[in-house]
């Protein structure tokens, strides 16, 4: 291992290099410190350019300089429309939209990459992470994660990376620091080979060391807040009357739906791990007893994954066997009924706009469908507009949800029989109706029916983890009756008054 300096415009880098690796591992330390990609890297020492393969004809010495030229790509804002509409998914608007661009598979690296593609698909990390610098005095594992994130999606935001699998991204750097700050994601196989990882686990390991690593540059409203929730919680003993209840609140960013016989939908099965019977030792009794924990939320966070406890430990086989039951989960999710009575009197009010809102693009269908225009353009012409858009989070309570309501923006699925095997896929919601199917560098168009067939049952892709956005509501005047409809009110009211 040999330490050097690599110059790069104003900055001075400090790089451990292992020259029994080859040069484009190198390359991918640089990619994961600047976000300059390997390919658009030149790298000179000693007037010699450094290729891909070979180390021949360089030698590296501690502490010497090294010259690295190149620029990184900046993350897009929003979508990038296609030119050509090569790869593309018409819009309501009639303009194609862009899919995604595709990540590579290094080896039973496709539970990292759906976990990547999920986060690029939400605006609140994508633009988060792309703001983010890492602080001068610091290389923790959050930060280092955090950086790589970063770097990896500068790559994907590359417009020509998503127009074939030829061109998907190759994510080394992220996969060599995840194998660095997590070593359970690196193990291997007896013939070497990586092995297949929990893509559940990826996620909230990856979530947790982002959403640490933003907050230390970030100011009082912090990303985290917009995945952090929080339960109220009772627990009583069951074997005692004289024995005090305890109040307490625990912090959530992830909701559990456990699929026993019973859970059909995936409301039910949250619902159920709400209220459970546990075993704790009386204070009182001064022995082991059977307590009732129930839990009620009374913080919804903006942003929701929900993870689908497929996996369980089959003692018979040693394996983490899956359940393929089938378990619907709605394109729009509701959890009104599973706050506090305080927090549903909150939500409550903000709750109308959406029936406003819906009631209106009804009335605005029925009159294009009258005047023979295109009923699903009506449907959010001149609704669904940024500045008509109402916050969807309390006032004093940033990163919240001020309503209940969520809208469904990615998938994760597996297909398989264990979590230790198999194959992980992201499908990830473009606009609208619009979604994309990432499986590693093959990206392919979907619709919101296709997404609601993956709720499990057979061998199929089956769904692992969702995730929930707020749904958006848009300020709307109250659909004004037309004549027609007042008329025909006006004729019920005077036959039920005779």
């Amino acid at each position: 291992m040999v330490n050097i300096n690599v110059k790069w415009g104003k900055e001075k880098l400090a790089v451990d290099v292992d020259v029994a690796e080859p040069p484009l591992v190198f390359k991918s330390q640089l990619f994961a410190l600047t976000g300059v990609a390997p390919d658009r890297q030149k790298v000179v020492i000693k007037g010699r350019t450094l290729g891909d393969d070979s180390w021949s004809g360089v030698t590296l010495s501690e502490g010497m300089l090294v010259m690295m030229m190149g620029s990184a790509a900046e993350i897009p804002q929003a979508i990038v429309q296609n030119a050509n509409g090569e790869d593309s998914m018409d819009t309501s608007e009639g303009k194609p939209v862009k899919l995604p661009a595709g990540l590579k598979n290094l080896g039973n690296t496709c539970y990292m990459n759906s976990v990547l593609q999920s986060f690029m698909s939400l605006d609140v990390i994508r633009d988060a992470v792309g703001k983010y610098s890492p602080p001068a005095n610091g290389a923790g594992p959050a930060m280092r994660v955090t950086q790589s994130v970063k770097s990896t999606f500068n790559e994907l935001a590359i417009p020509s990376r998503a127009n074939s699998a030829d061109d998907a991204v190759l994510p080394l750097a992220m996969m060599q620091t995840l194998h660095s700050v997590m070593p359970q994601f690196a193990t291997r196989s007896p013939q070497g080979q990586l092995q297949q990882q929990d893509a559940n686990e990826c996620f909230t390991e990856m979530q947790r060391l982002v959403l640490d690593g933003l907050k230390g540059i970030e100011g009082s409203t912090k990303t985290a807040d917009f995945f952090r929730g929080s339960y109220a919680v009772t627990l009583k003993n069951s074997e005692s009357e004289e024995e005090p209840e305890v109040k307490s609140t625990e912090e959530f960013y992830q909701l559990s739906c456990f699929l026993s016989q019973e859970v059909r939908y995936i409301q039910t099965g949250i619902k159920e791990k709400l209220s459970e019977e546990i075993e704790k030792n009386s204070p009182l009794l001064g022995r082991e007893c059977k307590y009732t924990k129930k839990a009620l939320i009374n913080r919804l966070p903006a942003y929701l994954s929900i993870q689908m406890v497929r996996f369980f430990f089959k003692q018979s086989a040693a394996v983490n066997a899956k359940i393929l039951k089938d378990v619907k989960f709605p394109m729009t999710l509701d959890l009104f009924d599973l706050c506090t009575p305080e927090l549903q009197e909150k939500l409550r009010g903000n709750r109308d706009a959406f029936k406003t809102m819906e009631d209106a693009k009804i009335e605005k269908m029925r009159q294009a469908k009258q005047e023979g225009k295109d009923v699903k353009k009506a449907e959010t012409e001149e609704i669904e507009k940024e500045e008509n858009e109402i916050p969807f989070s309390f006032e004093d309570d940033p990163g919240s949800n001020n309503h209940g309501f969520y809208d469904l923006q990615a998938v994760i699925t597996h297909k398989g029989r264990s979590s230790d095997s198999g194959h992980y896929v992201a499908w990830v919601r473009i606009k609208g109706d619009q979604w994309a199917m990432c499986d590693d560098d093959e990206v392919h168009a979907v619709n919101s029916e296709q997404i609601l067939k993956l709720s499990g049952g057979g061998d199929w892709h089956c769904a692992y983890v969702l995730v929930y956005g707020p749904r958006k509501a848009y300020k709307v005047d109250a659909p004004a009756a037309s004549a027609e409809v007042a008329s025909e009110n006006l004729n019920s009211a005077t036959v039920a008054m005779e």
